[in-house]
């Protein structure tokens, strides 16, 4: 093992590690906590920046070098700091802060089999992680955000994503209006996601642009979505609960659209 020809030791009171429990918190803007063996295989297929890579080697992590070639700045770290560092149980002693892609609404381009998945007030980065998982597997062109409470850029994002959250366009507007007059003028379809609308997400035919529109945990869609006179689709609920999990809807009402446009 050849490590990084700059690598030194750091404590506790480096600025670097004080810049990375601010990440290990809710993240900061445009930087994500990435820790772990298979975080970082999936980081390394990745364009993004490692901006710093800290090391503990008596975690007894391997292969290292090739995350400390890619990273700007290298640091090695004891175990007792690695412990304060860590958001897992059991480190392997690999923790880097990488560079998120910024992406802009005016750059993305869509065609007739286009599929957007917009998420309207998410709560909580393991929902948020796996929409854009979800929005990945499923072809999406792109995740919106709308009225946002949870950060892309929390550690649990990069996790519960399986690392897409570095791939996948993301694009945030400050209000809903602006965001349904974006899709509008790329011609989308817009559906509502909403238990309580009278038509399944079964009966559109999906042939063209086409978005969906997710809402939080608690409350649901906001009322701004709903006036903005788009229609609504619902799936039927047949047991005695009365939704799905944000990202499992999600699931059902992109694989169908996609399936529609690629004719499954």
């Amino acid at each position: 093992m050849t490590v990084h020809p700059f690598v030194r030791s750091i404590g506790a009171q480096h600025p670097r590690v004080r810049d990375l429990l601010t990440l290990r918190k809710d993240g900061s803007p445009g930087q994500i906590m990435v820790e772990g063996t298979w975080e970082h295989d999936r980081l390394l297929t990745t364009n993004a920046t490692i901006e710093t890579f800290f090391w503990c080697p008596e975690a007894g992590a391997t292969d290292v070098d090739r995350i400390a070639e890619r990273a700007t700045e290298v640091y090695r770290i004891s175990e007792k700091l690695l412990t304060r560092l860590s958001r897992k149980t059991r480190s392997d002693g690999l923790i880097s802060i990488a560079r998120l892609p910024q992406w802009q609404p005016q750059t993305l381009r869509f065609t007739s089999r286009s599929l957007v998945l917009v998420a309207d007030g998410v709560e909580y980065a393991g929902n948020l992680g796996t929409l854009i998982r979800t929005a990945d597997a499923a072809n999406a062109d792109c995740l919106v955000l709308t009225s946002r409470r949870a950060r892309p850029t929390h550690p649990a994002v990069y996790s519960a994503s399986r690392g897409t959250v570095l791939s996948t366009p993301i694009v945030e507007f400050d209000d809903i209006p602006a965001a349904a007059a974006w899709l509008r003028s790329h011609r989308f379809r817009v559906h509502l996601a909403d238990p309580a609308a009278t038509g399944t997400y079964r009966v559109p035919r999906y042939d063209g642009p086409t978005a969906f529109v997710v809402g939080s945990e608690g409350s649901g869609l906001s009322r701004a979505w709903h006036d903005e006179g788009f229609d609504a689709v619902s799936i039927p609920m047949l047991g005695q609960a009365d939704s799905l999990n944000v990202a499992l809807s999600a699931g059902i009402l992109l694989f169908e659209a996609r399936a529609r446009k690629e004719g499954w």
